[in-house]
C-alpha cells in the first residue's frame, strides 16, 4: 500500500491542501492519502486553533466526495501535542509491512524540521514529499536537507529524489501554485470579509454556523 501521509492544523482546510494532494496522490500512484489534523500544534499559537473534533469534521466534510481521501483522529486521541514521529509510527504499526509511507508536507514546514521530535529518526521511517509552496523558491535543493544528517543521503538526479542510507527518500515537488492560507482565512473572516471560492462552501457554512474565526 502506497499511502501518503498529510498532517497539519488544517484551520481551516482549503482548497490548496486539497489539490495539493490530489496533485501528490496522482504523481506518486497513491492508493490513498490521509488528513491528519493535530491535537495541540507544536509549532502553532493555540488560541487561534478552533477545537481538534471541529477541525476534523471540517476535513469529513471536504473529503466526503473524494474515494481515495481519509481522515484519521489518531492525533485527537493522544493527548498533549502532537508529534510527527509517533504518528508516523502508528500507521506503520497499524499497516505492517505492506506499508510504503510518503509523508506530505510543504516546504515551510520542512525548513522546521530540525524543530521536530527525533526529526533525525524520521528519514529512516519514511518517504517524504516536500511540496514547493508560493512564496518558497528553493534554488539549492541540497540546501533545505539539514546539515546534521546530508552525509546520510544520496542524490539520485535521474530519479530527482534524495535518497536516505535507510532507502527511504526525500522528493521535492512542484505542485499548481495556489496562494492560500488558512491564516488569510482566518483574517478575512476577523474582518467580516468573504472567503468565498478560498475553500469548500460545506466547509465555509460550517466556519459560519459555528461563528470560528471572529476574534
Amino acid at each position: 500500500m502506497r499511502v501518503g501521509l498529510f498532517g497539519g492544523t488544517f484551520n481551516p482546510v482549503h482548497w490548496g491542501h486539497l489539490r495539493s494532494a490530489e496533485e501528490i496522490r496522482e504523481m506518486f500512484d497513491l492508493t490513498q492519502v490521509i488528513f491528519i489534523p493535530t491535537n495541540i500544534p507544536p509549532h502553532k499559537e493555540s488560541e487561534e486553533v478552533v477545537p481538534a473534533h471541529h477541525r476534523l469534521r471540517m476535513l469529513d466534510i471536504a473529503l466526503e466526495d473524494n474515494p481515495q481521501f481519509f481522515t484519521s483522529d489518531v492525533e485527537l486521541r493522544r493527548p498533549g501535542k502532537s508529534y510527527s514521529i509517533e504518528t508516523i509510527s502508528h500507521f506503520k504499526h497499524k499497516f505492517g509491512e505492506e506499508l510504503t509511507p510518503f509523508f506530505i508536507l510543504g516546504t515551510d514546514a520542512f525548513l522546521e524540521i530540525t524543530s521536530w521530535k527525533n526529526y533525525q529518526e524520521l528519514f529512516s521511517l519514511c518517504n517524504f514529499i516536500v511540496m514547493n509552496r508560493p512564496r518558497y523558491e528553493v534554488k539549492e535543493l541540497y540546501q533545505v536537507i539539514p546539515t546534521q544528517v546530508k552525509r546520510d543521503f544520496i542524490y539520485r538526479p535521474d530519479e530527482k529524489r534524495f535518497m536516505h542510507s535507510s532507502h527511504f527518500s526525500i522528493y521535492f515537488m512542484g505542485v499548481t501554485p495556489i496562494d492560500i492560507s488558512s491564516k488569510s482565512i482566518r483574517k478575512l473572516i476577523r474582518e467580516r470579509r468573504s472567503i468565498k471560492y478560498l475553500l469548500p462552501e460545506e466547509v465555509a457554512n460550517y466556519v459560519r454556523a459555528h461563528k470560528f474565526y471572529r476574534g
